[in-house]
């Protein structure tokens, strides 16, 4: 079974990289739904964050909290983990969604 997000992982597939070190990758979404929208993953695969450990989900929003501070998102910022069909999951690979740049509404969908 192929994945996508592997692929990037593996330098298989060309992405625009915004952070990357042994573990864990941070790409500009080809289909951004805020001026700042950064898709943060590990590189090991992990199906949806009903599989992974809570150390990776936590390394994730460390991750996600570097970048929005380094994008200077001190006004606020907005992270997302899709799980599941029913929750907007369309890539099967653990990721989060980091954006910002623009207000958000509540509820989210």
């Amino acid at each position: 079974m192929s994945c996508v997000f592997c692929e990037i992982a593996q330098k298989q597939i060309p992405a625009t990289i915004e952070w990357e070190d042994e573990e864990y990758i941070a790409i500009r979404d080809i289909n951004p739904q805020a001026p700042v929208h950064i898709l943060i993953m590990p590189k090991q695969h992990f199906r949806n964050v009903e599989e992974a450990e809570s150390s990776v989900v936590g390394r994730l929003i460390e991750i996600a909290q570097r970048l929005a501070r380094e994008r200077g998102l001190d006004r606020g910022y907005r992270i997302v983990i899709n799980t599941g069909p029913e929750g907007g999951q369309t890539i099967y690979h653990l990721h989060i969604h980091l954006l910002g740049g623009r207000p958000f509404g509540w509820p989210p969908g």
